[in-house]
């Protein structure tokens, strides 16, 4: 069976040791019960955004970086050159020629944060001499202007995207004669964000934005010539937090592919930064790092980007394929994840991938999907059946169609979702019991999983079969709805935006055709079969595309739904005689 978060006293309480400018950090444990992380987060805030705060971030300046961290993931030249034009998009915003320039009228938090972290100075480092002018001029202007604590620019997070990526840039930046005066600004600059960063680090945050705090902590510490024994607190915390965010079966405890890929790589970033330090890489992050790798490769399609699962959009194919080769790990991707519940099936040129797992805890819940028993089908490079995908924008309500059961293919009960998402985010009532099993024979695959999630509210249970043939043409499946009658149902099949539907002409069936020319049919029995439009957000912004919906309500026991999707072979061209 896999079973599937000012006063003066304050103030002089916050202050540094002067032990130099990466010294002074007092670290307490990583986890932290969420009122008092609460009441301890309200009052930090209360205390930054006073006049004095930046004044206890006055220290020590080095004269110099101790340690280089070379650049590890190449820039995009096309999103760096947009940046140069003064087009400035993130998480599916667009703003032109931002003004002010560090807070734009409009602008998302989401945005606000990819812009003050710095995170894309490799893609304008990539578009040339007058690009890198460019990036001087906007380190000058954020250091000359971001003096003062802001909630979303001096972030944990954002702190520590920021001071990894001018770090990692730092000679580029400022390797000249003529950059002198930028680059003793830019080392008292990161001198300050340590400060702050060595305090909130390994508490403000939770999840994998934690993991990205400790890992600019850890490059900072390295780069400034923190003492061993800070780094090694900090180690500590790492140690503490991949053990608890990474599960025994490598997957994040938020279920999405798209946050796998990120921890993975400020898992990698954390190791390479110990290495280039001559430092022992701690047992645990090698480890997380040896799990985490086999299910990203898990969760990757045969177009070699990711799958739709909790908020995942299909991300760069190029950089998930150079974060598996920098994890350093090789093999196959496991059939199961038996800690999330997600399952692999995996035949011939066809791939299915199975959510049979429980929604993520409080606490890792905030982006996640109420999709429990979705699938996705995949033939070789092209995309069938998918769900949604996770939106980026700023539009709440895209979020929250994005989240719904409805956006995945799976079997909805009332247009309800599986599992409740609440006013603020988190996940509320859902499925107590999720279970699956799993057999194979002779090449031949099959997955049985049940989950109660519409019991308490519609008195049903549901259960889903799926099968995969040997040679991976024929794939089927089994909704069965256990309970109450007279309940709509719908069991919906999304299709990729690349295939075109249509309806067979007896109406029991649809014909799916691929860009590649093959031709899929998939039948039902049990319900109605309809074609319905809907979006796709395998970029994270609404492309237009069709589902299948197979429609009905629940009799007496409750409902049975069978259904079939296979590929058609072409029948074998047949030599014509010439007459004689």
């Amino acid at each position: 069976m896999c079973h599937v978060g000012a006063d003066l006293v304050a103030m002089k309480a916050a202050r540094m040791p002067r032990g130099g400018p990466a010294s002074a950090i007092a670290i307490r444990g990583a986890e932290i019960p969420d009122l008092v992380t609460r009441l301890r987060r309200d009052a930090w805030r209360a205390l930054t955004a006073g006049r004095l705060y930046r004044h206890t971030l006055i220290g020590p300046v080095p004269a110099d970086l101790r340690l280089r961290i070379g650049e590890r993931w190449p820039g995009d030249a096309k999103r760096g050159n947009a940046i140069l034009d003064g087009d400035i998009e993130f998480k599916g915003d667009l703003v032109r020629n931002p003004a002010p320039v560090w807070l734009p009228r409009g602008a998302s938090e989401e945005w606000l944060a990819a812009w003050h972290g710095f995170g894309w100075l490799a893609d304008l480092m990539s578009a040339g001499a007058e690009a890198r002018d460019a990036a001087r001029a906007l380190v000058q202007s954020w250091l000359a202007e971001n003096t003062a604590w802001h909630a979303v620019g001096w972030r944990s997070d954002v702190t520590a995207t920021r001071v990894f990526a001018w770090i990692v840039h730092f000679e580029e930046l400022v390797g000249r004669e003529t950059d002198r005066p930028l680059r003793r600004a830019m080392l008292v600059g990161l001198a300050r964000q340590m400060r702050h960063l060595a305090r909130v680090a390994p508490w403000e945050l939770q999840g994998a934005p934690r993991l990205r705090a400790l890992k600019g902590l850890i490059g900072g510490l390295a780069a400034l010539g923190g003492p061993s024994h800070r780094i090694g607190r900090v180690l500590r915390i790492l140690e503490r937090e991949v053990a608890a965010q990474i599960g025994r079966d490598g997957v994040h405890r938020t279920r999405s592919p798209s946050v796998q890929l990120e921890v993975l790589r400020d898992l990698i970033d954390c190791r390479a930064v110990l290495r280039a330090a001559r430092i022992d890489i701690p047992v645990a992050l090698q480890q997380a790092i040896e799990r985490a790798a086999p299910m990203l490769r898990f969760f990757r399609h045969g177009d070699r980007r990711l799958a739709l699962f909790n908020n995942s959009v299909e991300e760069d194919g190029v950089l998930v394929d150079l974060v598996l080769t920098r994890s350093e790990t090789k093999g196959r991707a496991p059939v199961d994840a038996p800690q999330s519940g997600f399952q692999r099936l995996q035949a011939g040129q066809s791939l299915v991938l199975v959510d049979t797992g429980k929604p993520p805890p409080r606490g890792f819940d905030d982006d996640a999907h109420a999709g429990a028993l979705s699938f996705e089908l995949s033939h070789g490079r092209e995309r069938i059946v998918v769900n949604c995908g996770g939106y980026r924008g700023g539009r709440p309500a895209w979020r929250r169609v994005a989240r719904s059961s409805a956006a995945h293919s799976v079997l909805v009960i009332g247009d309800t979702n599986s599992v409740e998402i609440q006013a603020d985010g988190s996940l509320g009532r859902g499925p107590s019991a999720v279970r699956c099993e799993r057999a194979e024979e002779a090449g031949h695959q099959w997955i049985a999983a049940t989950h109660d999630g519409y019991r308490q509210r519609f008195g049903l249970t549901y259960s889903r079969e799926l099968y995969l043939a040997a040679d991976g043409d024929d794939v089927r499946g089994e909704d069965k709805l256990t309970g109450r009658a007279d309940n709509p149902f719908a069991v919906r099949f999304h299709l990729h935006p690349a295939v075109e539907a249509s309806l067979v002409e007896d109406g029991g069936g649809a014909r799916l055709r691929l860009p590649s020319g093959a031709v899929w049919r998939l039948r039902a029995a049990g319900a109605e079969i309809s074609l319905g439009e809907s979006i796709y957000l395998g970029s994270g912004e609404p492309q237009k595309t069709q589902q299948v919906v197979l429609s009905g309500t629940t009799g007496p026991g409750g409902a049975t739904v069978r259904w079939a999707i296979r590929r058609e072979t072409k029948p074998p061209e047949t030599t014509r005689k010439e007459p004689t």
